[in-house]
């Protein structure tokens, strides 16, 4: 059997979630990174080497300072990271690598001038990612939690707001705007020790466009989408839940929207289990609303129905495999940690999703979040 090439990375492990599994280290900006025959080795700034060394003791740990003086004295002006890593190589007699699909291009251009043949992977670099560890699966309910915090947050904020004479809402006296309840998301995500960023509060017709992060006003008696997707400060892992609710009274077409999207979720959960493809439960999602009468369609040139991804892989990033969307190529296996969110956006009543965080398992689907489902507040 051919021993693989080493795997070379370089990158901030702020960023890049290989970064960060392969070393546990949040490290702002890019160091190198080898891996020859299961040995870790690092090359950091002095900034970063006794923090590495203390951290992330399953790796030898350089200094980048160390290489870059003897190449001053073997003539090179300014070494820069190029010549280090044909230096490191160097010193362990090797001549090429394998990096990242995403390996920086200029710097791979300077390793190949430098004599270092560098070969993309031609797949994921530690694939293990995809199937979750106990401790794994605990990180990301810890995130979850977070993101459970803010939702709380949102829904008192709701509660106590009051309705308008012209149907806006109104919180301690002045206009509730997808701006100011998004603060107040956030900021409860900050306090549970959480990052959150693009937090989506969208009423309305805005709810129609999935990623929209909404503006303005919100307004009673029309559905508001609440997606909340923090990163744990401590260990880099994702949180995702999404909510829609109701300030007042929601008219008939919208409860009949929820409570078809709520199937459709109890549906996709009752698919999910170990050896099951990802496209097969977004193909019952999807021909499930079909059944009930609402077609996916493109209308007075916007899309309308049910137009993206069941679900997601969650983990180090926000979005990883596996995929359950209508281009997935994956098969669940154990340890999977995906979303399941189905949704169905009409702009005549408005936008409606649901999503909570599925462990797979071999028997099937465990439902790691919590937070309750409620329409009208």
């Amino acid at each position: 059997m051919k021993t693989p090439d080493p795997l070379l990375m370089v990158a901030d492990s702020e960023r890049d979630a290989d970064m960060l599994y392969a070393t546990g280290l949040f490290v702002p900006d890019p160091f190198i990174y080898l891996r020859q025959r299961g040995r870790a080795t690092l090359v950091m700034s002095d900034l970063e080497l006794d923090r590495a060394r203390r951290l992330a003791r399953h790796c030898r740990v350089l200094a980048l300072s160390a290489y870059q003086r003897r190449l001053q004295r073997d003539g090179v002006r300014r070494p820069g990271l190029a010549q280090v890593i044909r230096a490191l190589l160097r010193e362990r007699r090797l001549r090429r690598v394998t990096v990242p699909r995403q390996f920086p291009l200029g710097l791979a251009r300077e390793l190949g001038e430098l004599g270092v043949r560098v070969r993309p992977s031609r797949g994921a670099v530690f694939p293990q990612r995809e199937q979750k560890s106990a401790d794994e699966v605990k990180k990301i309910s810890a995130a979850l939690m977070m993101a459970e915090v803010g939702m709380a947050e949102a829904m008192q904020v709701l509660r106590a707001a009051k309705i308008g004479k012209d149907g806006r809402l109104l919180y301690q006296g002045a206009p509730l705007t997808s701006e100011r309840l998004r603060s107040v998301i956030d900021c409860a995500v900050l306090q549970a020790n959480g990052l959150a960023a693009h937090t989506i509060v969208a009423g309305g017709r805005q709810a129609c466009d999935p990623h929209e992060t909404g503006h303005g006003p919100l307004r009673a008696h029309e559905p508001i989408i609440i997606d909340i997707f923090p990163r744990s400060q401590r260990t880099g892992y994702f949180g995702d839940i999404t909510r829609t609710v109701v300030r007042g009274r929601a008219s008939e077409g919208v409860r009949r929207l929820y409570d078809t999207v709520r199937r459709a979720q109890e549906l996709a959960f009752g698919q999910i289990r170990a050896g099951v493809r990802g496209v097969a439960v977004h193909r019952a999602v999807q021909e499930f609303f079909e059944r009930e009468g609402y077609p996916t369609r493109r209308r007075d040139n916007h899309m309308e129905g049910f137009f993206h991804g069941t679900g997601h892989g969650l983990g180090l990033e926000i979005h990883e495999a596996p995929r359950l969307s209508a281009q997935s190529a994956d098969t669940l296996k154990p340890g999977h940690v995906v979303t399941v969110e189905p949704g169905l956006y009409y702009p005549e009543l408005g936008g409606v999703r649901l999503e909570d965080v599925a462990l797979v398992t071999t028997r099937g689907a465990r439902n790691l979040t919590r937070f309750e489902k409620v329409l009208e507040l």
